[in-house]
């Protein structure tokens, strides 16, 4: 793909991203969490620019910090989402204030390497902002997953079917 697509794509992932963090969003059991951040790694790998072939060594470097980055954004944002069970045991998840300070941190840190990497001379592509944004989305998503598989089933829900009426009395 080229360069502008690779920059519609990524732009496209932030939105989907940033929507689904601003409003409350079910949480599927499907275990596919790695399936978004997978395409996204393998277009990366496929596109030529990830690493600048004039200066290869700073170049891996900062391509280096630029996924310690989004592992560390990743991790932090998985843990700043609030995760809560419906009263029909299905598993909801939404961004907090907390999120918003992760996301603003996590793109100042990485405004601030690509401008390193430009002092520098070092071209990256988009298929460098492609992986690290892969990485991030993959460490969040695996963070998300297991926090949930850590919250119970509600009180009276099976995993398959909502609340029983005697349960939900009981409950209130």
């Amino acid at each position: 793909m080229s360069g502008p697509v690779n920059v519609l794509v990524i732009l496209a992932v932030i939105a989907l991203v940033v929507v689904r963090q601003i409003s409350a969003s079910r949480i599927s059991g499907d275990r596919r969490w790695w399936v978004l951040p997978g395409v996204l790694l393998v277009m990366s790998l496929r596109e030529p620019g990830l690493v600048d072939h004039h200066h290869e060594t700073l170049s891996v470097v900062v391509l280096g910090a630029e996924l310690v980055v989004g592992v560390v954004t990743g991790a932090a944002w998985g843990w700043t989402a609030r995760l809560w069970r419906a009263e029909d045991g299905s598993l909801w998840s939404k961004g907090t204030k907390a999120t918003v300070y992760v996301w603003t941190g996590g793109l100042a840190l990485r405004a601030a390497l690509y401008g390193v990497a430009a002092a520098l001379g070092i071209h990256q592509g988009s298929p460098a902002l492609m992986m690290a944004l892969a990485v991030t989305l993959l460490v969040r998503s695996g963070v998300l997953a297991r926090r949930a598989a850590e919250i119970p089933p509600s009180y009276g829900v099976s995993a398959d079917r909502a609340p029983s009426a005697p349960a939900w009395k009981d409950r209130v």
